[in-house]
C-alpha cells in the first residue's frame, strides 16, 4: 500500500515556473528553430550565442537600474569570489557586449545578428509564462534607419507566415 502511494507521487518535480520539452513537443520546437534559422540566413543575419549568465552590471547598465527586470525579475547569484552574476533575462545586452568585446565594430556595418536561446526571469509563473523560456531575436547594430526597421519587421512577418500563424497576428 505504501509503495503505491510513493509511485503515484513523483519524488522529483520540475521547479515552479519551468517545464520539460517532451519528445512530441520537440517536433514543434525544432520546426520553429529551423524556420527562424532559414529566414535569418536568407536575410543575411548571422547567429550568435552568448553565455547563459553575465555580470549583473551588464543588465544594470543595458536595461537600467530601475526597471522591473533588474529589480524583481532576474535570477542573481554570487560566485565563491563574491562576484554577482545573473542568468540572462533578455538577449540585447549580451549581444551588444559581444559586439563591443570582440571588435565587431570593425566589420562592415551594420552587423546583423540573430539568436535562439533560453532566457530566465523570476516572475510569478502564469499560464503561458515561464521562468525559463526560449526566445529568438534579431539585432542590427552599427547603423540606424527606417529601412533596417522595415527589414526586421518583414523578416518577423515571413517567419510568422512560415510558421502558419501570420493570420492570427496583427502587424
Amino acid at each position: 500500500l505504501m509503495s503505491r502511494s510513493i509511485m503515484a507521487q513523483p519524488l522529483f518535480k520540475t521547479p515552479k515556473g519551468v517545464h520539460d520539452i517532451l519528445p512530441e513537443d520537440h517536433l514543434y520546437f525544432s520546426f520553429i528553430k529551423k524556420v527562424v534559422r532559414h529566414r535569418c540566413r536568407q536575410a543575411g543575419f548571422r547567429r550568435i550565442s552568448t553565455p547563459m549568465f553575465e555580470n549583473i552590471e551588464l543588465f544594470n547598465r543595458g536595461i537600467g537600474d530601475d526597471t522591473d527586470i533588474v529589480e524583481k525579475e532576474m535570477f542573481v547569484f554570487e560566485t565563491k569570489s563574491g562576484k554577482k552574476l545573473a542568468l540572462r533575462p533578455e538577449g540585447t545586452a549580451g549581444v551588444v557586449r559581444a559586439y563591443l568585446e570582440h571588435g565587431m565594430q570593425q566589420l562592415p556595418q551594420p552587423v546583423e545578428l540573430y539568436y535562439i536561446e533560453p532566457f530566465f526571469r523570476y516572475n510569478r509563473p502564469q499560464k503561458g509564462r515561464y521562468r525559463q523560456f526560449h526566445q529568438f531575436g534579431f539585432e542590427v547594430i552599427g547603423e540606424a534607419g527606417a529601412a533596417l526597421d522595415a527589414q526586421v519587421i518583414y523578416l518577423s512577418h515571413k517567419i510568422n507566415e512560415d510558421l502558419g500563424i501570420a493570420d492570427r497576428l496583427s502587424l
